[in-house]
């Protein structure tokens, strides 16, 4: 073989996953899998900017130099894998923690409170994130051959799940993470890389929870189409009859559902959505706490005080005040 040619290989085979790696013994592949997660560690600690994002559209990478206190935020809907160090989420009554090699799925947009839980100087804490996309899970849904996924079972669960991420899931990451040394390279493979990526959750642990973001008529998408409304409409009241309506379901069957999948009822939902916009507010108006909570729906200052301190810790004139100084935004984020 010449050595252009070789070197040709060799440069594919960075791009393209081994097919041959489905038979290889399980030690090669714990092997392979420590190297794709060394090598995942260190395209993080290289790409990492003080904004998170990245080239890549929809890519996210997050460093912490030390542990942090809870802080309140949206997740989005994500995946989110941690390359060194560890994190803990907590939603409603459940608490999540992920460590090196293990990776997060929020399916849907839900009120979180995350910290850092293992992070030090010189063994900061890293973690990749990518923004799930409906559309795109639909579309591999309906390129997928018969019998080539398992039914899902149409039922809402918990939106939220952790498990350890398999060598083809970070081998995959890998090779996205390295177009950001490759700008010819990145518009052109960057999809095709996410689309794997895709892919693998789909057909991984947590593929059932993936694969119900992409279906039309899933109880997943049946809520999510309620917790939609409820972000655009936060400001006003609602009866839950109305937003089960929409959500085409009964009243019962609606208020089983939302709990099932954001751990709380549409009533705390919305609240949650009021306290996290008033503090985005209060970034940009410290001194305006009384419009503020009048902005986002609520009636009585006092009311809104003390369910603001209740979810971030301080009474809003103070949070406030920490806000101006930046403190706590990278520790609230997802990844």
């Amino acid at each position: 073989m010449s050595s252009t040619l070789g070197g040709r290989l060799h440069e594919t085979r960075e791009f393209l996953h081994d097919p041959l790696a489905a038979g290889r013994s399980p030690r090669f592949l714990c092997c392979t899998r420590d190297m794709s997660l060394d090598e995942l560690r260190e395209l993080l600690e290289r790409h990492v900017r003080p904004d998170l994002t990245t080239a890549i559209e929809g890519v996210r990478i997050c460093k912490a130099d030390r542990t942090t206190s809870p802080e309140s935020s949206m997740s989005g809907t994500v995946l989110a894998v941690i390359a060194q160090g560890g994190k803990r989420l907590a939603l409603g009554d459940s608490v999540y923690e992920y460590g090196a090699g293990q990776y997060l799925v929020a399916s849907v947009d839900l009120p979180v409170t995350g910290q850092v839980i293992d992070a030090v100087p010189g063994h900061p804490a890293f973690s990749f994130g990518m923004t799930l996309e409906p559309a795109a899970i639909a579309e591999l849904l309906l390129q997928a051959a018969p019998g080539d996924l398992p039914r899902s079972p149409g039922t809402a669960g918990p939106g939220i799940a952790v498990s350890d991420a398999p060598e083809e899931l970070l081998d995959a990451i890998v090779r996205l993470l390295r177009l950001l040394d490759r700008p010819r390279d990145r518009k052109a493979l960057a999809p095709l890389f996410k689309r794997e990526i895709l892919w693998r959750l789909m057909t991984g642990e947590q593929g059932d929870l993936v694969r119900q973001l992409g279906l039309a008529d899933s109880g997943l998408s049946h809520i999510t189409r309620a917790v939609r409304w409820i972000r655009e409409n936060y400001t006003r009241p609602f009866r839950i009859e109305e937003v089960a309506q929409l959500s085409g379901m009964s009243v019962s069957a609606f208020h089983r559902n939302f709990h099932a999948v954001t751990a709380m009822s549409p009533i705390q939902y919305q609240k949650h959505i009021r306290l996290q916009a008033a503090r985005l507010l209060l970034a940009n108006s410290p001194n305006d706490i009384t419009g503020v909570g009048y902005r986002v729906g609520y009636d009585s200052p006092s009311q809104f005080s003390r369910e603001y301190r209740r979810l971030f810790g301080a009474p809003p004139s103070i949070d406030a005040v920490r806000l101006r100084g930046g403190a706590g935004r990278a520790a609230a984020a997802l990844p």
